[in-house]
C-alpha cells in the first residue's frame, strides 16, 4: 500500500454549479456511477461547487461510461471531465513513463484501457507491459 496515492495527491476537476447545470437527478446518477469506478464525486464544503476526484485511469473510464449514456444531462460533466482529463494528460511525463506509473497502479489493466488513456499504439502498451513483468 506504500505505492497508493493519498487523496491529496489524486487528480482533481472542480465543477463549479454542478446541480444548477445537470439537476439534481442526474447529479446523484452521475454519483453512483463514480463510485463503481472508484472516483469520489462530492460538495465542496458547503458551496454550491463540487469536484470529482480519481486517478487518471479511472476519471477516464468514467468519462467513457458518462459518454455511453448518451444523456444531454450530462454534457456539462462530459465537457468539464474532458477538459480535465486533457489537462491531466499535458503532464511532461513521456509515454513510457505513463504506461509504467499506470501498470504500477493497476497490474490487471488492459492494453486497450492503456492506450485509450495514454495514446500510444498497441506495440507501446506490450512492450510496456512486458518490462513491468521483468521487475516482479
Amino acid at each position: 500500500m506504500a505505492n497508493k496515492k493519498t487523496k491529496s495527491e489524486l487528480p482533481c476537476i472542480t465543477l463549479p454549479s454542478l446541480i444548477h447545470r445537470i439537476g439534481g437527478e442526474n447529479c446523484k446518477y452521475a454519483k453512483t456511477i463514480a463510485v463503481q469506478h472508484q472516483c469520489e464525486l462530492k460538495r465542496i464544503r458547503r458551496s454550491r461547487n463540487w469536484q470529482i476526484t480519481g486517478n487518471s485511469a479511472d476519471l477516464t473510464n468514467l468519462f467513457t461510461t458518462l459518454q455511453a449514456e448518451q444523456s444531454q444531462g450530462f454534457d456539462y460533466l462530459i465537457n468539464k471531465l474532458n477538459t480535465g482529463l486533457l489537462a491531466l494528460n499535458d503532464k511532461p511525463e513521456s509515454k513510457t513513463e505513463q504506461l509504467a506509473s499506470l501498470i504500477a497502479q493497476q497490474p490487471d489493466i488492459t492494453l486497450n484501457e492503456l492506450m485509450a488513456a495514454t495514446n500510444c499504439t498497441m506495440a507501446e502498451a506490450r512492450v510496456a507491459r512486458f518490462n513491468s513483468q521483468d521487475f516482479e
